[in-house]
This record gives structure tokens, C-alpha cells and sequence, in this order.
């Protein structure tokens, strides 16, 4: 197992969550000491987690989570995300890595050539920026600072198993997310299925316009 340094819990608040479609549910917010990137991250446990809860990765994104941009499906996955994880028991990461970890100016320098026919990791590229930046070192210490060292994975991306393996955490399975389509953002998720082997229907995504 890799010898990561230890974080340690900081706080943990009862909040509870209100959603614009009328969803509610009561969540502890737990912080942390020791994150090795310095960020601000967030765990959100939902219901009783138990031996093996379900767990997902959020990366932050403020035009889809707050502002409900229909460019990317992040913000109906995060709503997803937390009902599931409830219904079940487990905990949501919220990492703050918007941009899938270039930050939010860089996003928006990159939805400027998204515009002009780039797609989301071609520009990131033409930017002089890796295609995905993200490390989840972080959130394998928040893990274990919670205790958790088996999982489910709640996502459609073979990465994130990936580096929480490497990190030592067991990750039992990977469940799949919904799929969330808009006429906005299907070119995004199509990339995804083909750049980074995200699990996502490529059939139907063609179907609906794209390539």
C-alpha cells in the first residue's frame, strides 16, 4: 500500500440539502487537515456509509453545479449522486478541480475553442494544458481519514478506479451514472466516451447528432 501521508478530519457539520427540483436530505460536511495539494475539499456522507458505502468523486464545476450550464452534464450528476449515495449509504467527494483540474478561467479559455470546433481535450491541448489534470491523491487521504478503505465507485470513469487503486484503496466496483444529455453538451460527452473510455452509450450518443 502506497505510504501516504495521513490527513485527519478538521470538522464535521449536520447540513441539510435543498435542491431546486424540491429534493432534500440531511448530509454531515466533513473537512480536513493534511490534504497533500493544500485544496479546500469537501466529503458529504449521506445516510449510514456501512463497510462498503458508495463513494463518488465530484469534481467542482461552477457553471454546471451552480449555474446549471447545459455544456456539461456535472451539474445532474451531482444531483444524482447525492440521492443514490443517500438511498444507499456513502459519501461524496467534492474536490475542488474545476476544469478537470485547469481551473475556471483556463475552462472557459477552453469552451472558446470548444466554439470554434475543438473538442474538450483538443483544447485543452491547443491551450498548452494536459487533457485531464486531475490527481486523487487528496481524496484517497480524505478515505482514509473517514475510514474507508473499500468501496464502490459511483462514475463512468475508468480513470478514478484507476489512481484510488494505485493509492491503495480497494474499489470493489465501478457502478455507472446516468446519462444526461442536452443538445449542448453531447459532443462533450461523446469525447469523453472516445478520449478517455469513459462508460457511456456511444451508439446513442451518435444517434443524437454527433459524429
Amino acid at each position: 500500500m502506497p505510504d501516504l501521508p495521513a490527513a485527519t478530519q478538521r470538522s464535521r457539520v449536520r447540513v441539510p440539502l435543498r435542491f431546486g427540483d424540491g429534493y432534500r436530505v440531511d448530509a454531515e460536511l466533513v473537512t480536513f487537515h493534511g490534504l497533500t495539494d493544500g485544496q479546500e475539499h469537501l466529503a458529504v456522507v449521506l445516510g449510514d456509509p456501512g463497510p462498503v458505502p458508495l463513494v463518488r468523486l465530484h469534481s467542482e464545476c461552477l457553471t454546471g453545479d451552480v449555474f446549471g450550464s447545459a455544456r456539461c452534464d456535472c451539474g445532474p450528476q451531482l444531483r444524482e449522486a447525492v440521492e443514490r449515495i443517500a438511498e444507499r449509504g456513502g459519501v461524496l467527494l467534492y474536490l475542488r478541480q474545476e476544469g478537470r483540474g485547469i481551473g475556471l478561467y483556463n475552462k472557459l479559455d477552453a469552451y472558446a475553442l470548444q466554439d470554434q470546433g475543438l473538442d474538450t481535450y483538443a483544447a485543452n491541448t491547443a491551450l498548452g494544458l494536459p487533457e485531464d489534470a486531475r490527481d486523487y491523491t487528496a481524496a484517497a487521504q480524505m478515505l482514509r481519514a473517514l475510514g474507508i478503505g473499500e468501496l464502490d465507485l459511483l462514475s463512468n470513469n475508468p480513470d478514478k478506479a484507476g489512481q484510488l487503486r494505485d493509492l491503495g484503496i480497494d474499489v470493489r466496483d465501478r457502478v455507472p451514472t446516468g446519462v444526461f444529455t442536452t443538445a449542448h453538451n453531447v459532443r462533450y460527452l461523446r469525447a469523453k466516451v472516445l478520449q478517455t473510455q469513459h462508460t457511456l452509450p456511444l451508439g446513442e450518443l451518435t444517434e443524437l447528432g454527433v459524429g
